[in-house]
């Protein structure tokens, strides 16, 4: 695994590196004291985890972190001082993942990375490679395309951000409220309509029967989840069929 640390606090670089070698021994991790030499590691090294300090000096946070999510959809937390939950709402609207107040411990750094590593599954900047995610759906995180048994789908901007939001939190029930704040913003947290009206239209252009959902279920009263649609028994009758029919057409 390689993780980059934004941050220009070397005792901080060295305990954040401590932490992570305890629990991935073939850890590797870069750290940069520069923001634009940030994003620039970012491109160049293709990591699985981003770190970044809260209080970089010459660099807006919030402008970072956007600046990375126009490229990567790599893990990202902040690493935060005293921040205010305004200050919370504007990093994570950007498109951070988590924040880590410091100081931190050790037992609860690594328990959120963890927890966002595996709410992740992995899935980050794969430039020009489509990231497969089983029923004949596979997007390419970094370009922004979508295929569906082998045709490309084309999706708005934030019909994109919300699948790729459902599929790298793939089996978890995502809240409407959720949703709405990474998706829309947090000014947008009682509009569920907005989340119901575009669940639609994704499912429309990547379910095979919208009325009957496969990949992107509902959870009433509570929100939607992203799975992988396993073929039920009558499914896999049907292809049985199928395959009977063609060796009987193909033997006569």
């Amino acid at each position: 695994m390689k993780v980059l640390v934004i941050e220009d606090k070397a005792q901080v670089v060295k305990d954040i590196t401590f932490c992570l070698e305890v629990r991935y021994p073939r850890v590797e991790v870069i750290a940069v004291a520069d923001g634009q030499k940030g994003i620039d590691m970012v491109e160049a090294e293709l990591p699985d985890l981003v770190m970044v300090d809260s209080s970089l000096p010459r660099t807006d946070t919030i402008d970072l972190v956007a600046k990375i999510r126009q490229f990567s959809d790599v893990p990202l937390v902040i690493l935060c001082d005293t921040e205010s939950d305004l200050d919370r709402a504007k990093g994570l609207e950007a498109g951070a993942d988590e924040y880590i107040n410091k100081p931190f411990s050790p037992i609860g750094l690594l328990a959120r990375v963890n927890a966002l590593l595996r709410r992740t599954k992995g899935v980050g900047f794969t430039p020009d490679h489509p990231v497969s995610v089983g029923n004949g759906l596979t997007i390419n995180l970094s370009t922004h395309e979508v295929f569906f048994s082998g045709n490309q789908v084309k999706l708005t901007r934030i019909e994109f951000e919300l699948l790729s939001f459902m599929v790298r939190n793939e089996g978890k029930v995502l809240t409407n409220r959720a949703l709405l704040e990474k998706v829309w913003g947090s000014e947008y947290v009682n509009d569920v309509g907005f989340v119901k009206k575009y669940v639609y239209r994704l499912r429309t252009k990547l379910e095979r029967d919208a009325r009957k959902p496969e990949i992107i279920l509902n959870e009433r009263g509570i929100g939607y989840k992203f799975v992988r649609h396993l073929l039920t028994i009558q499914a896999l009758s049907f292809v049985f069929a199928c395959f009977i029919t063609d060796m009987a057409a193909t033997l006569v």
